[in-house]
C-alpha cells in the first residue's frame, strides 16, 4: 500500500524468505511419500513449440520440496513447497522430477483430464521483523473438490 512496504515485500522475495505452499493434482500415482527435487532449469524456444522450461544442469538452480497428500481416481494430490521460484518450476519438477505431469498441463503433460493445469497457490507467508508474519490463504478451488480432493 506504500513504497516502504513494497520495498520490504520485494526484499523478502529476493531473500527467499517468503514461504510458498501449493497443491497440485498430478496425472497418475507417484511412488514415495515426500522428497526434494533439485533440478536446475533453462528456458528454450522454437518456432514450432514456442518457449518452455527444461531441466538443464547449466540452468538456474531450482529446488522444490514435495509431499504426497492423498491419491484418488488414479491421480495424486501433492503439496509443493518452493525453495526457489523459477518460471514453471512446479510444472517441470512434477513432470521431470516426480515422473508425471500436473493434470491438465498442456506444455509439460498431455493437457487432458481437466479444463486447466491443476495447480493452486494455497498459502503465502511473509515474515516481518519484530511483527507477526503476514499469511495469505486461499481455499481449494471447486474443480479440485469435484475430482475428490480436499486441502491436506
Amino acid at each position: 500500500r506504500n513504497p516502504k512496504a513494497l520495498k520490504r515485500f520485494a526484499a523478502a522475495f529476493e531473500a527467499r524468505s517468503v514461504k510458498k505452499r501449493y497443491l497440485g493434482i498430478v496425472a497418475g500415482e507417484i511412488d514415495g511419500e515426500e522428497g526434494t527435487i533439485d533440478l536446475a532449469l533453462s528456458k528454450i524456444s522454437s518456432a514450432e513449440e514456442g518457449w518452455r522450461m527444461i531441466p538443464d544442469s547449466f540452468g538456474k538452480p531450482a529446488v522444490t520440496h514435495w509431499r504426497k497428500v492423498t491419491m484418488h481416481g488414479g491421480h495424486t494430490l501433492v503439496e509443493f513447497l518452493l525453495e526457489t521460484g523459477r518460471t514453471h518450476q512446479i510444472r517441470v519438477h512434477a513432470a521431470a522430477g516426480l515422473g508425471t505431469a500436473l493434470l491438465g498441463d498442456p506444455i509439460y503433460g498431455d493437457g487432458t483430464g481437466a479444463g486447466r493445469t491443476m495447480l493452486h497457490a494455497v498459502e503465502l507467508t511473509i515474515p516481518r521483523d519484530g511483527k507477526a508474519d503476514i499469511v495469505g490463504k486461499s481455499p481449494l478451488p471447486d474443480d479440485f473438490i469435484a475430482l475428490g480432493f480436499s486441502d491436506g
